[in-house]
C-alpha cells in the first residue's frame, strides 16, 4: 500500500521525520516503510485501530524497543537540525530518552516522592546541585501546571496524588530534562473527563516549547488537540496532513471508514 502524504503549503521546520522506516518484532514485521514528517512545536497525532503499529512507531523515537531481545529498526529517524539518526547503533539510547521524553497510557509514578520523581532524569545526569534541582523541578511542575497544587508537598509519595495529578507529575518528569520531543501514549486514556480536559488543555500549551507525538484512539481528541494527523493500519502509513483535512475530506477511502467508525 502506498500512503497518501500531504505537507502543507508553507511548511514549519522539520524537528524530525522517519524514512523507510521498519520494525520487527523478532520475524514479525511490525512497520513497513513509514516515512513521515515530524514538524516543530506542533502536535501529530497517529491514529489507527488497535495493532495497527502506532505505539511501535512511538516507541521508536525513543529507543525503547531496546530493552527487549530480538527486536530490530531498520531505516531511520532523524533528529533536527544536527541531522543525527536516531537508530544509528553508535547513538547512546539513554541520551536519546533525555531529548525525547515519554508519557505512557496509565500514570506511572516512581515510588519516591513528588521532588524526587521529577528531578529522577536529572540525577541520571549526575546532577547533584540541590540548588539547580530545586529551580528544575520547579519550572517542570509549573510546566505541567502542577506547582501550585504540590508546592508544598514535594515530599510526599507521589502514588499520594490523584490520577489526574499524577499523570501531570509525569509529564513534569519528563519536561525536567528540557527535552525536545514529547511522546504521548495514550495519555488520557485512564483519566476521567475533567483530568483529560486538563491534559488536553496542557499539551496545547506545551508545544508553544516542545514538539508533541501523540497516539490516541479518541477520535475528537485528536481533532482537538493536533496540527498533523497520521493515519495508519497494518504497520503502514495510510495518510498523513493536516488535522482539519484528514477529518474533513481525507483523500483515502480507508482513512474515512475509520474516522465515520465504518471500519476499526
Amino acid at each position: 500500500m502506498s500512503s497518501t502524504i500531504t505537507l502543507p503549503e508553507n511548511p514549519p521546520p522539520l524537528k524530525a521525520q522517519s524514512k523507510n522506516l521498519d520494525f520487527y518484532y523478532s520475524d514479525f514485521k511490525a512497520l513497513k516503510s513509514v516515512s513521515m514528517p515530524v514538524y516543530e512545536h506542533k502536535v501529530t497525532a497517529l491514529i489507527g485501530p488497535s495493532g495497527c503499529g502506532k505505539s511501535t512507531y512511538l516507541r521508536c523515537y525513543n529507543r525503547m524497543h531496546d530493552l527487549y531481545p530480538g527486536n530490530r529498526y531498520v531505516g531511520e529517524i532523524s533528529l533536527l537540525p544536527d541531522a543525527v539518526n536516531l537508530l544509528a547503533r553508535e547513538v547512546d539510547p539513554i541520551e536519546v530518552r533525555m531529548r525525547i521524553s515519554m508519557v505512557f497510557q496509565k500514570p506511572n509514578p516512581f515510588p519516591k516522592s513528588i521532588f524526587e520523581n521529577v528531578a529522577y532524569g536529572l540525577r541520571v545526569r549526575n546532577e547533584r546541585s540541590r540548588s539547580f534541582l530545586e529551580d528544575r523541578v520547579e519550572a517542570a511542575l509549573r510546566g505541567a501546571a502542577l506547582w501550585d497544587e504540590v508546592r508544598d508537598r514535594l515530599d510526599e509519595a507521589g502514588s499520594n496524588l490523584s490520577g489526574g495529578q499524577q499523570q501531570r507529575l509525569c509529564i513534569a518528569r519528563a519536561l525536567a530534562t528540557d527535552p525536545e520531543i514529547i511522546l504521548f501514549d495514550e495519555p488520557t486514556s485512564a483519566l476521567d473527563p475533567i483530568a483529560t480536559g486538563a491534559i488536553e488543555e496542557l499539551i496545547s500549551e506545551l508545544k508553544k516549547k516542545v514538539t508533541i507525538l501523540i497516539v490516541t484512539h479518541n477520535m475528537q481528541q485528536a481533532a482537538r488537540v493536533s496540527d498533523y494527523t497520521a493515519y495508519m493500519y497494518l504497520g503502514e502509513l495510510v495518510e498523513y496532513g493536516d488535522t482539519k483535512d484528514i477529518f474533513m475530506k481525507p483523500r483515502r477511502r480507508e482513512t474515512e471508514d475509520y474516522i465515520t467508525g465504518r471500519f476499526g
